[in-house]
C-alpha cells in the first residue's frame, strides 16, 4: 500500500535551464520513486519531457500551484549520485547549467521529449450545425487521424494561438488531451531454434531426411544446416533462425513448414547488440626501454594522482597501456580509456579485445541509440545477460563522452594522446575538456590518471616540470626502428625553378615515386577539406560568401557544390561572376578533394583514398578506409588531421606535408603548439616497422623555428621557446582563460552590448581583460560573435572570480536592455 504522505521531487531537466524543478508526488508512486529514477513531467504550455529525480522532500514550494510527476519510467535508478556530483562539477566548473550537462552526459535515447495530444472524446456526440467553422476543420482532422499534437492543431485550425480552442471544445465535451512520452529502448531479441525432444534421435532424423529428399528438398536444406552447426542432436542445440534460413531460397518457409510438424521450436532471445571478439591471449612482452617508463609509471603511479607518459611515435605505449589495464582489471577495478577521435577506436578495440575479449566494450555517438543505452545500463547494471552468457564491461573505450558513464569502481583512466583538441567541446554546452574532467573524475572514484603522447600539450607538460604530475618517458622506437628522416621542401624555391609537379615539390614527387616503386605507401597531410578553398573572378576580385557566415565558400567538386564549412549552407558554383559577369573565374587553393583528384594523373596504377570529414560521415566509412590502408590495397592516403591521432600502420614509407604555412601562420597564441604537434604527429605515422620512413615538409619558410624542431624531434626546445613567450604574456599554462562570447543578429546592438559588458568585467578584473573584438568569423548563421578575454591567475580564489563573472553577466541579461543578447562562456578555450 502507498504511504499517503504528500512527498515533493526536484527533477532536472534536459534544458540550459538554471536548477531544479519541483513537482508533487502522486500518491501511487510514494514508494517506487527513487532519485536518479527518469519521471514524465509537463514543462511549459504543451510539451512533456523525462526528467531526473534529483531530490525528493516534503516541503511544498510556497504558493505556486505544484504540477503532478505524469509517471516513472524506470524501477531503479538510471543515474548514480556519484554521477551527479561530478555533473555538478562539470556545470559549475564550465559555467553552464546542470541541465545542459545532462543533455550531453545522457544517451539520446534516454533523454526523451513529446508533446501534449488531443483525441476525440468518446463519450462525445457533437452536432455538427452547434460548431464554429475551426471546431469543425479540427474535429474533421481528428476523425481522420485519430489525434494531433497541440502544433498540428494550430495549423489545421490556422490558429497562432490554439489553447483557447482546445480549452473551449474541452468544455464542450468534445475532445480530451493526453501526454505522451514513448520510451524507444528495445532489447534485441532474436529468434532461434531448436530441435524438439520427439525429433532429437537418429531413426527420426532419418525418417524426416527421406521424406525431405524427395518432396521437400527446402525443407532438406534448412535442416542440413541445423545438423551441420548443432553437431550433436542430443543436446538440442538453440541455433539462429537466421543463420539456417539465410541464402536459402524459401528458407523462412520451409522453417515454418518443420516448425509445424513439431520437428523444430523457434525461441526469442536476448543478445548483446554487439559482436564481441574472442579472447586471443597474448602475452605483452615490454623491450628495455618500456620496462624502464613502466618502472616509472608504476612509482608515479604510487606517489602521485596523474602521471604522464611521454613516448616518441611507435614507442609502444598501447603495450604498457595493456599491462597496467590487466593490473587494474586483476584487483576488481574498472578502467576508462579515452581517445580524441571516433577513427581511432578501429584499430584499438580490435587490439584490445583481442586481450580482454567481452570485459572491452566501446562507447561513442556512431552508434544507434540503442547500443549506447547497451553499454550505459551495462555499466550501471554490472553487466546485461546476452545468449544465456553475462557480458560485463570493466574496460571501456570511447571519446570525450566516454567520462559520463555509471562507473561503480573506476581504478584506471588512460587519456591517449591527451595534447589532442578533439577532447574539447566546443557547441553546445557544456564545453568541457575530456582530459580535466577525467582528471576530476578519477578523484572522485581514488583512481589514478595516465596521459599519453609523443607531444603533450604545454599546460600538461608544465605540471610534470613542475611535479604536480608523475612523468615517464621513452626516447627510442619499439623495435629499435629509427625515427624517420624530416626533410623541408623549399617551395619558394621549387617554384622558381619551375620543379613543382601541382601541388608536389620536387623532393617529395620523387620520395613518393620511389616508395610506391618500393611497394610501400604514403601519406599526404593537407589540413583543408574540399577541392579549393575558394573561387575568385579574375576581373573585379569578386569572392562567393556564405548569407549566414563571414566565410567564403569552398569548392567541393564530387557534389559541384560551393559550401559553407559552418552553417553547412551550400550553392551552385556560377557559370559568370555575379558582380561584373566575366566568366574568368579561378580556383584558388587547394583541399584534400582536389591532391585526390589529381594524383591519378601522376601515379595511374595507384590505388588512393582520401580521409576527411567529408568522406567519413557515415557510421563504417572511417573503418573500410583504415583496414583498406591497413590491408595494403590502398597505395596513397590522403587526409586532414584525422591521419595523424595514434593511427599505426606497418607499410607507410613516406609522409607528405603538403603546406606547413598555413598552420604556422595562424593568429593564435597556440598556432605553433599545434603545428608542432600536428607535424610531429603526421611524422610519426613513417618507418613504424620496417626501414626508416621518411616525412617532407613543404614550406616557403624552411628556416622557421617549428620546422627546425620537428626536423630534429627537439620537443623540449619548443616547450623552452614557447613558455618563455607565455609566461612574457600571461598566457596558460601560466594563467587560465575565460572567454566571454557575445551574440545577435543585428551588429550595431551587439556593440554596444559588448562594450558595456567588457567595461563592467575591466571594472572587477582591473588589468585582466582583452577586448571585445570580432573573432575571425565574426557572423555565422546570421549571428555576429564579438570575444572578450579574462586572464585569471591560478589560485584558490579561481572558483569566486568565475561566480562574479557569472553574476556580472546574469545582472547584465536581467537588464530589459540587453535580454536578447546570448552570453557563452568558454572555459580554458582551445
Amino acid at each position: 500500500m502507498s504511504t499517503r504522505l504528500t512527498r515533493y521531487a526536484d527533477v532536472l531537466l534536459p534544458l540550459p535551464l538554471k536548477g531544479c524543478f519541483t513537482y508533487r508526488v502522486p500518491f501511487e508512486l510514494n514508494d517506487r520513486i527513487r532519485p536518479g529514477q527518469r519521471a514524465v513531467v509537463p514543462f511549459g504550455r504543451n510539451k512533456v519531457y523525462a526528467a531526473l529525480v534529483r531530490r525528493l522532500h516534503e516541503d511544498p514550494p510556497g504558493s505556486v500551484r505544484t504540477k503532478y510527476i505524469h509517471q516513472l519510467l524506470d524501477d531503479a535508478p538510471v543515474v548514480t549520485e556519484q554521477q551527479f556530483a561530478f555533473w555538478d562539477w562539470v556545470a559549475e566548473y564550465y559555467m553552464c547549467t546542470a541541465g545542459d550537462v545532462m543533455s550531453a552526459a545522457l544517451p539520446p535515447a534516454m533523454k526523451l521529449a513529446g508533446e501534449t495530444r488531443i483525441t476525440l472524446n468518446p463519450a462525445a456526440r457533437p452536432e455538427l450545425h452547434t460548431l464554429n467553422e475551426k471546431e469543425q476543420s479540427l474535429m474533421e482532422a481528428l476523425a481522420k487521424k485519430g489525434q494531433v499534437t497541440l502544433s498540428e492543431a494550430a495549423k489545421t485550425a490556422s490558429l497562432p494561438k490554439v489553447l483557447p480552442l482546445i480549452k473551449a471544445m474541452m468544455e464542450k465535451g468534445l475532445i480530451i488531451t493526453k501526454e505522451e512520452l514513448e520510451n524507444p529502448w528495445r532489447p534485441r531479441l532474436v529468434k532461434h531454434v531448436r530441435l524438439t525432444k520427439a525429433w532429437a534421435s537418429e531413426p527420426k532424423i532419418e525418417e524426416l531426411f527421406n521424406y525431405a529428399e524427395q518432396k521437400a528438398p527446402r525443407q532438406l536444406e534448412v535442416l542440413m544446416r541445423y545438423i551441420s552447426q548443432a553437431k550433436s542432436l542430443e543436446k538440442r542445440p538453440e541455433i539462429s533462425q537466421q543463420s539456417l534460413t539465410n541464402k536459402v531460397k524459401g528458407g523462412h518457409a520451409a522453417l515454418q513448414a518443420l516448425v509445424k510438424k513439431g520437428v523444430f521450436d523457434i525461441t526469442e532471445k536476448e543478445l548483446s547488440y554487439f559482436d564481441h571478439l574472442q579472447v586471443q591471449d597474448k602475452e605483452v612482452t615490454l623491450n628495455i626501454h618500456q620496462e624502464k617508463a613502466m618502472a616509472e609509471v608504476r612509482k608515479g603511479l604510487e606517489d602521485k594522482q596523474v602521471v604522464l607518459l611521454h613516448g616518441v611515435t611507435s614507442s609502444g605505449k598501447t603495450e604498457l597501456y595493456i599491462k597496467l589495464i590487466r593490473e587494474t582489471l586483476a584487483r576488481g577495478e574498472q578502467v576508462l580509456y579515452l581517445l580524441p577521435e571516433i577513427a581511432l577506436t578501429t584499430q584499438i578495440i580490435r587490439k584490445l579485445q583481442h586481450h580482454f575479449g567481452t570485459r572491452a566494450g566501446i562507447y561513442h555517438s556512431r552508434f544507434n541509440p540503442m547500443e549506447r543505452v547497451e553499454v550505459w545500463n551495462n555499466l550501471l547494471q554490472g553487466g546485461i545477460q546476452s545468449g544465456g552468457e553475462l557480458i560485463r564491461y570493466d574496460l571501456v573505450l570511447g571519446p570525450r563522452s566516454a567520462v559520463f558513464l555509471p562507473f561503480r569502481k573506476l581504478g584506471l583512466i588512460i587519456v591517449d594522446e591527451e595534447h589532442e583538441s578533439g577532447y574539447k567541446q566546443h557547441d553546445p554546452a557544456p564545453r568541457y575538456h575530456a582530459r580535466d574532467a577525467a582528471i576530476y573524475l578519477a578523484s572522485m572514484h581514488g583512481a589514478r590518471v595516465l596521459l599519453g603522447s609523443a607531444t603533450p600539450s604545454l599546460e600538461v607538460f608544465s605540471n610534470a616540470q613542475s611535479g604536480k604530475f608523475g612523468y615517464a618517458g621513452i626516447e627510442k622506437r619499439h623495435g629499435e626502428v629509427m625515427m624517420p628522416e624530416v626533410h623541408v621542401a623549399n617551395l619558394r624555391h621549387d617554384k622558381r625553378g619551375k620543379a613543382m609537379k601541382s601541388h608536389f615539390s620536387h623532393l617529395l614527387f620523387k620520395s613518393m615515386e620511389e616508395a610506391l616503386q618500393d611497394g610501400e605507401q604514403v601519406i599526404l597531410f593537407q589540413n583543408r577539406r574540399g577541392f579549393s578553398p575558394r573561387l575568385e573572378c579574375n576581373v573585379c576580385q569578386w569572392l562567393p560568401e556564405c548569407h549566414q557566415c563571414d566565410v567564403t565558400l569552398v569548392y567541393h567538386k564530387k557534389i559541384n557544390r560551393l559550401k559553407c564549412h559552418y552553417c553547412g549552407h551550400t550553392t551552385a558554383p556560377p557559370a559568370t561572376c555575379p558582380s561584373c559577369t566575366s566568366p574568368a573565374i579561378r580556383m584558388i587553393g587547394f583541399g584534400t578533394e582536389k591532391i585526390e583528384e589529381e594524383l591519378p594523373l601522376f601515379f595511374p596504377d595507384a590505388h588512393i583514398a582520401r580521409m576527411d570529414l567529408d568522406t567519413t560521415r557515415s557510421r563504417h566509412a572511417w573503418r573500410r578506409i583504415i583496414e583498406d590502408f591497413e590491408a595494403g590495397r590502398t597505395d596513397i592516403l590522403v587526409g586532414t588531421q584525422m591521419v595523424s591521432k595514434g593511427l599505426d600502420f606497418d607499410n607507410v614509407g613516406v609522409v607528405g606535408i603538403l603546406n606547413a604555412d598555413n598552420m604556422l601562420n595562424f593568429p593564435d597564441f597556440r598556432a605553433h603548439e599545434r603545428a608542432f604537434q600536428l607535424m610531429a604527429q603526421v611524422s610519426g605515422r613513417a618507418g613504424r616497422h620496417k626501414k626508416r620512413g621518411k616525412v617532407i615538409i613543404q614550406s616557403h619558410n624552411p628556416g622557421h623555428p617549428i620546422i627546425k624542431q620537428v626536423q630534429e624531434n627537439d620537443y623540449a626546445g619548443m616547450y623552452r621557446q614557447q613558455v618563455a613567450e607565455r609566461r612574457e604574456f600571461n598566457y596558460p599554462p601560466y594563467t587560465r582563460l575565460i572567454k566571454v562570447s557575445l551574440m545577435h543578429s543585428r551588429e550595431d546592438y551587439l556593440d554596444d552590448a559588448a562594450r558595456e559588458l567588457t567595461t563592467r568585467f575591466s571594472k572587477a578584473f582591473p588589468g585582466k581583460v582583452l577586448g571585445p573584438e570580432y573573432p575571425l568569423v565574426s557572423r555565422v548563421r546570421n549571428q555576429y560573435i564579438k570575444n572578450t578575454l579574462i586572464k585569471l591567475r591560478r589560485s584558490p580564489s579561481l572558483p569566486s572570480e568565475k561566480q562574479k563573472l557569472r553574476d556580472l553577466a546574469d545582472r547584465f541579461q536581467e537588464e530589459s536592455r540587453w535580454k536578447a543578447i546570448k552570453v557563452v562562456f568558454h572555459v580554458d578555450p582551445l
